[in-house]
């Protein structure tokens, strides 16, 4: 179709037998319209092919219909597939999306950013920076003197502050159960790096599962890596010198799981008969390990439907800045998929 004389609303309105009003009232979803006429506008609409005017309909809603996103550290698997869900639900919300990519998850100079985006009329944000260090000090809305509502991803949950994520320890909790129902007794860690809020959740179940089953949670049982396959082998080389006794780990993330079963394989280790793994995450490769890894499955893609919902609910309310927000912390709950790496043939 030629952009340029693509159909007008007056067209469709005509076409249909009914006034423009109606025909906005349609578009814009208001209840007033008779069922049938409702019916028949869209039959209209859908026949001509008309696309109703972005630009109408924000002049006359006085809104943008446009969500600020912030992220940073797409090289991961958990920030990529939570924007791709942030993507999915603003679509089909009908809402447009003006991302900012921070330099490092460190940044702390924010201020730029929100003023970049307030300046391009955003109707909310979404802060989709994992929680690293000292990088959420300057949580507070009312400091900040935000206009539009927000949102923000992966991190402890605070008081009037919206946030969305996983339940990562309860996600720890079901590896350690799992592990110690299977019949392992001396069950390292190899943890993300600890600045990140997750990891550490993941960190407090590995430990908090231990004690409660009567096991000592020592240092020699556990090492910091950074996320990466490389770090998790390293951690590992160092675990199996600390800890020999060691039967089972609970790794802080999949990638890492696969460089500890490069070095139990170098080291003739057979998985899981000398050593149970799970991993966390269930990347799409975890399942194609050798042996196939047991992992924690957190839906990221659900959490980033999640943070465009709650942002769209709080514009739809009228929040404009003027008051705190009702503390709302949504923390998806994660499931666990059972593979070889942990399963023994026989209990011990």
């Amino acid at each position: 179709m030629n952009v340029n004389r693509r159909p007008t609303i007056k067209q469709v309105a005509k076409a249909a037998g009914v006034s423009t009003q109606t025909v906005s009232r349609v578009i814009n979803d208001r209840p007033d319209v008779a069922p049938d006429t409702r019916e028949r506008i869209l039959t209209t609409i859908e026949q001509l092919g008309y696309q109703p005017s972005a630009l109408a309909r924000s002049l006359i809603q006085q809104r943008s219909y446009t969500l600020g996103v912030v992220t940073a550290g797409l090289q991961h698997i958990g920030p990529s597939r939570t924007l791709n869900g942030i993507t999915s639900a603003a679509e089909e919300a009908g809402y447009a999306l003006l991302l900012e990519e921070l330099p490092r998850y460190d940044a702390d100079d924010v201020v730029p950013i929100f003023q970049a985006l307030l300046s391009r009329h955003v109707d909310g944000i979404i802060w989709a920076v994992p929680e690293v260090g000292e990088n959420r000090n300057w949580v507070n809305q009312q400091a900040l003197d935000l206009t539009v509502p927000i949102v923000y991803l992966a991190m402890e949950p605070k008081e009037n502050v919206a946030t969305a994520g996983v339940d990562n320890y309860h996600g720890g909790r079901l590896a350690m159960s799992h592990l110690l129902e299977e019949g392992y007794h001396h069950i390292g860690h190899i943890s993300g790096p600890l600045d990140w809020w997750e990891a550490r959740q993941r960190m407090a179940a590995w430990k908090a599962a231990l004690q409660e089953s009567g096991r000592e949670a020592r240092d020699e049982q556990w090492v910091e890596g950074n996320w990466s396959s490389a770090s998790g082998a390293q951690a590992a080389e160092r675990l199996f010198e600390s800890y020999p006794e060691m039967d089972a780990i609970f790794v802080g993330n999949d990638q890492m799981a696969l460089g500890v079963i490069q070095v139990a394989c170098q080291k003739g280790l057979k998985i899981p008969g000398d050593l149970g793994l799970v991993g966390f995450d269930n990347i799409p490769e975890s399942a194609f390990f050798c042996p196939a890894l047991t992992t924690v499955q957190q839906d990221q893609h659900l959490v980033g439907k999640v943070a465009v919902e709650e942002t769209i609910k709080m514009i739809q309310s009228g929040w404009h800045g003027l008051e705190p927000v009702a503390s709302q912390s949504i923390m998806l709950k994660s499931t666990l998929v059972v593979r070889q790496s942990s399963v023994r043939s026989r209990k011990e």
